[in-house]
């Protein structure tokens, strides 16, 4: 009888159909269920969850700290270094690359399969913004006693969020963003928790020691989990163009683009007097689970986003 219910309701990831209670199971197991040691015994090749079960007996079992990093372990993988052989994060930091990019890679078909994905882009002027980093830079002095000497462009936009996620607590339910951080094992995205109530010194520091923590392997369980918006920054490798993708368990993903220059009409009044003039720009892309944002309402907190980036002093000044 369980059997049977629990086949009822399929849920499908591309060519793959899941039941419920098999996806839930996999999904605490850090099991991808594109796992190649994962077959469907239910009708038509449906994945159940004595499938699940049975994949799981074929790989060590993993502590809750590498569970909540999202990784997939192959069939076959060596036992880890915890107690009874569990897989622990530490032994994670030293799987093959090769090893962690087809892990990650299984989480992505579940993603894209699994959510309702749409996608806002944006982009503000960043000149007054620029000027504040300048002035942090060349007051090293004071910058250093007043904290604000590590402060980087990337940090003033976390904060930015984090205060904006404030004001829209129909859209985003909590004000802790993730951060994604750039490992040897792939992309792990840490979350701020309390952002809300961090100066922008406090989530400096914090975004500072998140990644550090990331990249040596001492990342605490409770460290990776809490946030549906994440914030991904590859504008400092020089990319001006990209569409994030929602992890599981994510509802909104923001892209931080490169800074370019875009041209900028002149007013009305002296479109005859004036030539076009070119200002730096910031780009955002806004990506959203659309089953559960409303599209509007993520619209009204990426324009807000580019108001403040655009007008940072005042935004700043009523903090």
């Amino acid at each position: 009888m369980t059997q049977n219910n629990e086949q009822n309701e399929p849920i499908s990831f591309s060519c793959v159909r899941v039941s419920p209670r098999a996806r839930r199971l996999a999904q605490n197991e850090a099991l991808s269920l594109m796992a190649p040691m994962l077959a469907g015994t239910g009708p038509g090749g449906r994945i159940i969850e004595r499938d699940v079960m049975a994949a799981l007996t074929k790989r060590p079992a993993l502590t809750a700290a590498a569970k909540a990093v999202g990784f997939t372990l192959a069939c076959g993988q060596a036992a880890g270094s915890g107690i009874g052989g569990r897989v622990t994060l530490e032994d994670l930091t030293k799987m093959p690359v090769k090893g962690i990019d087809n892990a990650i890679s299984g989480r992505t078909p579940e993603s894209l399969a699994g959510y309702a994905h749409h996608t806002l882009n944006a982009s503000a002027p960043v000149t007054k913004l620029q000027e504040i980093c300048s002035a942090i830079k060349a007051s090293e002095d004071l910058s250093e006693k007043l904290g604000l000497a590590k402060i980087s462009m990337n940090d003033i936009i976390l904060f930015i969020v984090s205060r904006l996620l404030l004001r829209y607590p129909l859209v985003f339910e909590q004000a802790d963003p993730g951060i994604a951080v750039d490992t040897p094992q792939g992309f792990m995205t840490p979350v701020i928790h309390n952002a809300g109530q961090l100066s922008p010194m406090q989530i400096s520091a914090e975004a500072k020691r998140l990644s550090s923590a990331c990249r040596e392997g001492s990342i605490k369980p409770e460290e990776l989990s809490g946030s549906a918006f994440s914030v991904v920054d590859l504008g400092n490798q020089g990319i001006t163009g990209f569409a994030p993708v929602l992890n599981r368990y994510e509802a909104v993903v923001l892209g931080v683009y490169g800074i370019e220059m875009k041209p900028i009409a002149p007013p009305p009044a002296d479109e005859y007097k004036s030539n076009v003039r070119f200002e730096p720009h910031i780009g955002f892309n806004l990506t959203i689970n659309n089953q559960l944002v409303d599209s509007a309402a993520a619209a009204r907190f990426l324009k807000a986003l580019c108001n403040a980036v655009a007008d940072i002093d005042l935004f700043l000044a009523a903090r």
